[in-house]
């Protein structure tokens, strides 16, 4: 087991050199540069623009640029931000730590959901709590999720107008609270906000995850060893979770591997719809400046993380399917 992961790890390096410098590459292939807006405004002497350059490393070719980040990333350094003339790592500490509190919360949410709707939807398949679980997932998978968080404001707007229902809108937290509240009260405060866009930003997973695992049993449970287990006196839940369930969870473990990049992803545009301050607006707001270096930092940690995150799932095959091993 060790030599493989060795290798595996030894694999990372031209994978995350290769993936890094085509990311770099493409940023900087749009035209202009940070600076481009300050060249036009007349207040700002070139001179000024000619120093800016030397010091952000503006002035070299792309090729030079990408190596200067590379061998800083090395030594634990992101760089600074053009825009907020702070570290990057600064920068990102926040929107990153944000959005990780709307994905671990979602990702409970997946698991907690989809595998028992979808591991009851095939023991009683075509039954009326089947149908009914079929409907709404094809709603799920339909619909764009912003356009749920959408609804969702309309929504509480209306009960806030209507009963005076007072339900978080936006935001992290509220305004009104006192400065000296507890950690307590603060945090409950802040998983109030977070659980309505989670619960959106999950439902197209867990539609889509728990028809995948509905079919994984159904052709697990239809396989000759499970009737042979079944005529040897095993009782139904033995079969079923012992046999049927493990192996149906193998395509659902083997796609663990995008888990982890999840949490640097953010939870896309439903941070812009509900105002969470999270990495997708910062991201946004880098594309749109052109910082270059707040738009590698998140595309390596990304990449990174994909690639730790396969690793360990093809461990976790390996521990559950034993007709898997690696050497």
């Amino acid at each position: 087991m060790f030599p493989y992961i060795l290798r595996r790890v030894l694999q990372f390096i031209p994978t995350f050199v290769l993936a890094t410098m085509l990311a770099f590459f493409i940023t900087q292939a749009a035209p202009g540069d940070f600076l481009s807006t300050l060249t036009e405004n007349p207040s700002v002497k070139p001179e000024t623009i000619e120093r800016l350059k030397r010091e952000f490393g503006l002035d070299q070719p792309v090729l030079a640029q990408y190596f200067y980040w590379f061998k800083n990333l090395l030594m634990g350094d992101l760089g600074d931000s053009f825009q907020y003339k702070r570290p990057v790592a600064e920068v990102i500490q926040g929107p990153f730590l944000n959005s990780l509190i709307l994905v671990v919360i979602s990702t409970v949410l997946h698991f907690a959901v989809s595998i028992p709707v979808g591991v009851y939807s095939a023991l009683k398949p075509y039954s009326f709590w089947d149908r009914v679980f079929t409907f709404f997932s094809y709603i799920g998978l339909g619909i764009p999720s912003f356009f749920f968080g959408l609804l969702a404001i309309y929504a509480m707007l209306q009960l806030k107008q209507q009963f005076g229902w007072d339900l978080p809108l936006g935001g992290k937290s509220s305004s009104a609270l006192p400065a000296d509240i507890s950690p307590l009260r603060r945090f409950w405060d802040v998983f109030l906000h977070a659980l309505i866009p989670s619960i959106i930003l999950v439902l197209r997973g867990i539609s889509g995850e728990s028809r995948f695992i509905r079919g994984q049993m159904l052709e697990v449970l239809g396989q000759d060893y499970i009737r042979t287990a079944r005529a040897k006196g095993l009782n139904d839940r033995a079969v079923t979770y012992k046999h049927a369930f493990k192996l149906a969870m193998i395509p659902t473990i083997a796609g663990l591997g995008g888990l982890l990049p999840s949490l640097i992803g953010g939870a896309g545009f439903l941070e812009i719809v509900f105002n969470w301050p999270g990495l997708t607006p910062l991201q946004l707001t880098a594309l749109n400046n052109q910082d270059i270096y707040i738009l590698m930092a998140v595309t390596a940690l990304g990449t990174l993380l994909y690639m730790i995150g396969n690793l360990l799932s093809d461990l976790l095959l390996a521990a559950v399917d034993p007709r898997i091993r690696y050497s």
